[in-house]
């Protein structure tokens, strides 16, 4: 019998706050690309997860926060447009940790 094994809380709670604490302006801009860093691979991490546990939805939304949040080819968006993205994001690890059973 296979063994799958189930994403941790750590990088996901991480994001959340990260997600959270961006929300209100003021940051440096290092700290928006260090999100990004953050989130991205945090997303990543999901992807891998999810297929993992055959979640092929969440593999797929989780891929597509992983592009959106990409610090290679970053997307340039209008600050309260990312204001509600985070939020979003943040809404959507919350879920995550209880839908792909997260420890």
């Amino acid at each position: 019998m296979e063994h799958k094994k189930v994403p941790v809380k750590i990088p996901i709670v991480a994001s959340i706050v990260m997600l959270l604490l961006a929300i209100p302006p003021g940051w440096p801009y290092g700290y928006y690309s260090l999100l990004r860093l953050v989130v991205c691979g945090t997303s990543v991490y999901l992807v891998w997860s999810a297929r993992q546990i055959n979640k092929d939805g969440w593999m797929w939304a989780m891929g597509f926060v992983a592009l959106l949040f990409n610090p290679i080819l970053p997307i340039h968006l209008d600050k309260f447009t990312w204001s509600v993205i985070d939020l979003g994001i943040a809404i959507l690890f919350v879920i995550s940790i209880f839908k792909l059973k997260v420890a």
